[in-house]
């Protein structure tokens, strides 16, 4: 029987940033190889948490992120452009809320 204190919490299958999948098993969800994964990485769109023994670990937000990042790919875009794409969509629709916080708040002064 495995050491309680070396499985994941309950609560923790329930944390969509929680590194659940080996690079292996992301790549089979997702239908890509490997390779277009540590693509990602380098391309800084999603940094995957290491296990002790160095492996890449991905989370469920994590694999959302990269099937966005496929799908573009799946479009033609290159995955450089579909990386930098993802990330300046984030960047904008952040920009957004802050901006309509910041409205809110204004107009209920």
């Amino acid at each position: 029987m495995p050491d309680r204190s070396t499985r994941p919490a309950v609560g923790s299958l329930d944390d969509e940033d929680y590194p659940a999948y080996t690079m292996g098993r992301a790549a089979e969800m997702l239908g890509v190889t490997p390779a277009f994964l540590r693509a990602l990485g380098e391309n800084r769109l999603i940094t995957p948490l290491r296990s002790e023994g160095g492996h890449r670990r991905y989370s469920r937000y994590q694999l959302r992120i990269a099937a966005r990042a496929r799908a573009l790919v799946d479009e033609g875009t290159h995955v450089e452009a579909a990386c930098r794409i993802i990330i300046l969509e984030d960047q904008l629709e952040e920009a957004q809320r802050i901006n309509e916080q910041l409205r809110t708040r204004d107009t209920a002064s």
